[in-house]
């Protein structure tokens, strides 16, 4: 409810700050009534004059928010030509006060601190005029000036404090948007590498097995026969890695599936004996003393291996061997993946995600990877990865 009578009040401001006048208005009413039945004050001035003066006091101050020091100069102005014709004070001459007032709240203090210096002044020539002891009769009303003065100052200062938070709400909520927008790139970046590798290692599988068992159709059907189900099995895999992956673009919870564990050093045999079937005779060693790794830089070492393996059956050319190295150090993992094909001379069909893929997943913990042909024929992969070391 609140929160609608404010969006009201904004709408209609003007409505608003009118209303808020009302009993000023009719005090500036009342007033000019009252001292037109004072003669020895107001004698020479009739009823419409004093009206008119109060209207010309009160009407400005409709416009106080939107133009405060415009307002309070009116004011100003109105009361200094009051002061020249020599007509007494009125009570709706607090209007002076509120213009001051509005100045303070809502302007610089450059402009706040002339609006109060006007109205001391406006206070020194009413007093020149109604008593002949100024500076003991000073005191009294630049006590109330300076009340106004202060509550309107603090008030600016509210306000501005206000608006600082506001706008910091305002940058932290953008700040966090952007936040979640880029980790949701991220995210995509992601898997969009993950689903890369998966699908360019099962697939080049797949086509090996599936040409295998295209020539071995009529001269070795059950050669054939293996082949199509390895086939099969690497079809299945392919599947439920990409269903993991998909699926954490998902807010339902469809199947366990979604959340299988993601592979790492303890499926590398699994990997090289998949790849071994497909036909390239791959030989696997790991040297040095284990220790643990973390599950992140497991998968690393694991894509590193499938896609560097891939590449292999891709490129490497009839009769190619690869090699598989895992050395543990004491505070890095060092992974090789060599072969004895084409190297250099094999056209590269690929736009090169795989090496921009390894080379982003390593630089996210700190590692380095080369890719090059080797001298004198095949190609080699060598990865470092700092274990335990974010960059």
């Amino acid at each position: 409810m609140f929160g609608r009578l404010r969006a009201w009040k904004r709408r209609h401001s003007l409505l608003v700050d009118t209303l808020a006048l009302t009993p000023l208005m009719l005090l500036g009413l009342l007033s000019a009534l009252v001292a037109s039945a004072v003669p020895e004050v107001y004698g020479r001035f009739s009823t419409v004059v004093l009206l008119l003066l109060s209207a010309m006091l009160v009407l400005p101050l409709i416009w106080r928010r939107k133009y405060p020091v415009a307002t309070f100069a009116i004011v100003a102005l109105v009361c200094f030509v009051q002061w020249l014709v020599e007509i007494s004070t009125l009570p709706v001459n607090v209007a002076v006060l509120v213009g001051m007032y509005g100045v303070a709240a809502r302007r610089p203090l450059k402009w706040a601190i002339a609006a109060a210096v006007v109205t001391e002044i406006g206070i020194f020539l009413w007093l020149l005029r109604t008593t002949d002891d100024v500076l003991d009769q000073w005191p009294g009303p630049t006590v109330f000036v300076v009340a106004v003065w202060v509550t309107g100052i603090y008030v600016n200062m509210r306000q501005r404090y206000v608006e600082s938070l506001l706008e910091r709400a305002e940058r932290a909520e953008r700040e966090r948007d952007q936040q979640a927008r880029i980790a949701a790139a991220a995210e995509r970046t992601r898997i969009a590498r993950e689903l890369h590798d998966v699908v360019a290692h099962n697939v080049s599988v797949m086509v090996v097995q599936a040409d295998g068992a295209g020539y071995a159709i009529d001269s070795d059907p059950e050669q054939a026969r293996r082949a199509v189900q390895a086939v099969s099995s690497t079809g299945r895999q392919a599947l439920a890695e990409m269903r993991r992956l998909v699926g954490v673009l998902r807010d339902d919870h469809t199947s366990s599936e979604e959340y299988a564990p993601q592979p790492g050093l303890e499926q590398l045999a699994d990997l090289i004996e998949q790849v071994r079937a497909s036909g390239l005779p791959v030989d696997f060693t790991m040297s040095g003393p284990r220790h643990e790794v973390p599950e992140g830089e497991q998968l690393v070492i694991y894509r590193i291996i499938q896609e560097a393996l891939t590449n292999t059956l891709k490129h490497g050319g009839p009769g190619v061997r690869a090699s598989v190295q895992v050395e543990y150090g004491a505070h890095d993992v060092t992974l090789t993946v060599s072969d004895d094909g084409r190297g250099a001379s094999a056209a590269r069909a690929d736009d090169g995600h795989g090496l921009i893929g390894m080379r982003e997943r390593v630089g996210m913990y700190g590692g380095t990877v080369q890719a090059a042909p080797r001298p004198g024929g095949g190609f080699r992969v060598t990865a470092r990865l700092p274990i335990g070391q974010m960059a």
